[in-house]
């Protein structure tokens, strides 16, 4: 009984600091836009920039207290933003939890766990304050809803119906956001294969295998044993193929993406993410891991923070996206800017042409920057989602 109490009382005295900082500024103190001035955008890159087809593969903005209907001064995306910036695919990615103290080089899976502090904070139902997979459930029921409420403004992308949809709305005017629901790390699944099936029921697509930590499925990249997939891991992965499913490899260990590669024949994503050879940082998987990923058919999301990209500016992650063309080919790459991840990036989703105006700078082809600001998005998803919503 003892302690029972003393866990009781530890979880009050968070609850209470929590409240007294608030939902708002604990996201203001982790999702920061660099200071700058605003950039300068040509007539050509403005013109480029509004006939693109625009899409990003990794936002965690569902984490956080916001009407992603409103703008808001905090934060990196919400549905006005992604409008002014011409956005027309939006990867939400659900996460579920990480660890305390969370590090690129090493973090034990049995250490304290972050989210359950932003559940608290947040004031989530109880349910999700010990299941993960409640907590993606949540997330989820966050776009449904706004689906509901504003079915012109945003489509759930279960099928690649909703996909033409979402594009015959927008040559008709209409500025409609096609999401594509994912989760950060299989850990959201409680250790059950039929889990997967009720997070596709609520119009989950992607699903990445790992986050910060090892889990039941095998190793992180930023776990303690770099190992590969587990029996469970494998199973995993088999039951995410024969559902059709689009598996990110983002955080996996160099291990566990082999042994993805070995086992499925699918295209895999790295969703956010940067290039070794570009910025060697713990963060980053192998050059040569990258280019197996890509003659698999598959997809990188270059990513706009520090441990992807090295250089945290528009040239910074355009010297990456240029990097990782020479390397995969221009076919592969796409972006994935982990907007809302507790990152700290130059621009927010509103000034996205900002990276169209670095591209023209840096010499790229037109075509280059089409493939790459979205239409490789766009093309990866006609093949990825399944025909119908089942």
């Amino acid at each position: 009984m003892r302690w029972i109490l003393i866990v009781s009382l530890a979880i009050v005295a968070v609850v209470v600091v929590g409240f007294s900082i608030g939902p708002g500024r604990l996201e203001q103190s982790l999702n920061q836009v660099l200071d700058h001035a605003p950039y300068a955008i040509s007539s050509e890159a403005k013109s480029l920039h509004a006939d693109l087809v625009v899409g990003d593969l990794h936002t965690d903005s569902t984490l956080w207290a916001r009407d992603l209907t409103q703008r808001a001064d905090r934060g990196h995306v919400d549905l006005p933003r992604l409008r002014e910036a011409n956005v027309a695919l939006q990867a939400f990615t659900f996460v579920t939890r990480s660890p305390r103290g969370q590090n690129y080089e090493s973090n034990d899976a049995d250490a304290p766990d972050n989210i359950t502090l932003v559940a608290l904070i947040q004031r989530w139902p109880v349910a999700t304050w010990s299941s993960l997979t409640e907590r993606a459930l949540l997330q989820a029921r966050k776009l449904a809803q706004i689906e509901s409420d504003e079915p012109r403004s945003l489509r759930v992308l279960r099928s690649r119906q909703d996909l033409d949809d979402v594009m015959r709305a927008r040559a008709e005017g209409v500025p409609m956001i096609g999401a594509l629901l994912g989760i950060e790390g299989a850990h959201a699944l409680d250790g059950s294969l039929g889990n997967i099936d009720r997070l596709r029921d609520a119009g989950v697509r992607m699903f990445g295998l790992h986050h910060f930590f090892d889990n039941a499925l095998g190793g992180s990249l930023h776990g303690t044993g770099g190992g590969g997939l587990s029996d469970f891991g494998r199973d995993v992965v088999k039951r995410l193929d024969d559902r059709g499913a689009i598996i990110d490899v983002a955080h996996s260990s160099e291990q566990s993406v082999r042994d993805v590669l070995a086992m499925s024949d699918s295209p895999l994503v790295v969703s956010h993410t940067g290039f070794q050879g570009y910025c060697p940082t713990p963060r980053n998987i192998s050059d040569e891991l990258m280019q197996q990923i890509a003659i698999g058919g598959g997809l990188i999301g270059v990513g706009y923070w520090d441990a992807a990209v090295c250089k945290v500016s528009p040239a910074g992650i355009v010297g990456a996206i240029r990097y990782g063309i020479d390397l995969v080919g221009s076919d592969h790459v796409a972006l994935g800017s982990d907007y809302d991840g507790s990152t700290t990036v130059p621009f927010d989703t509103s000034e996205l042409a900002a990276l169209t105006q670095e591209m023209l700078n840096q010499g790229f082809s037109e075509d280059e920057i089409r493939k790459v600001m979205g239409g490789n998005v766009l093309r990866f998803l006609q093949k990825a989602l399944p025909v119908n919503g089942a």
